[in-house]
């Protein structure tokens, strides 16, 4: 498991790595490593499901179609991916949340998402 020194998840630990296959993350290093740069607060960590993307390709980004000439393969279900915080919000919001890697999910999104909610999506709570 890699870890990100400076980073801290929702919980208050060390972030952890979203996923690698494919390599996810704003940064492309397979953590939800935000900064400045990162306008869209790709900072959860979520496990994809049809139902989401669905939804995000009728929202105007498609992230299950491949994009070849980016080195983009294309999400399918159970795929662990780095959302945009608010996005995740307005799945959340209608009813369409995938479930999320707490400990691969950037604090930076307690910014869009209250730890509540991302609690109540968690796959990672004993």
């Amino acid at each position: 498991m890699v870890f990100v020194e400076k980073d801290l998840n929702v919980l208050g630990g060390p972030l952890e790595e979203c996923g690698t296959d494919p390599l996810t993350g704003f940064f492309r290093d397979g953590c939800c490593t935000t900064g400045p740069e990162d306008l869209g607060s790709h900072t959860v960590c979520a496990v994809m499901t049809a139902e989401f993307l669905a939804f995000s390709r009728a929202a105007g980004n498609d992230l299950s179609t491949p994009a070849p000439d980016s080195g983009f393969p294309g999400l399918k279900p159970g795929d662990r991916w780095c959302l945009c915080a608010p996005r995740w919000q307005e799945a959340l919001d209608a009813g369409l949340a995938p479930r999320v890697v707490l400990r691969a999910t950037h604090e930076g999104a307690l910014a869009y998402c209250s730890l509540a909610d991302l609690k109540r999506y968690a796959v990672d709570l004993s």
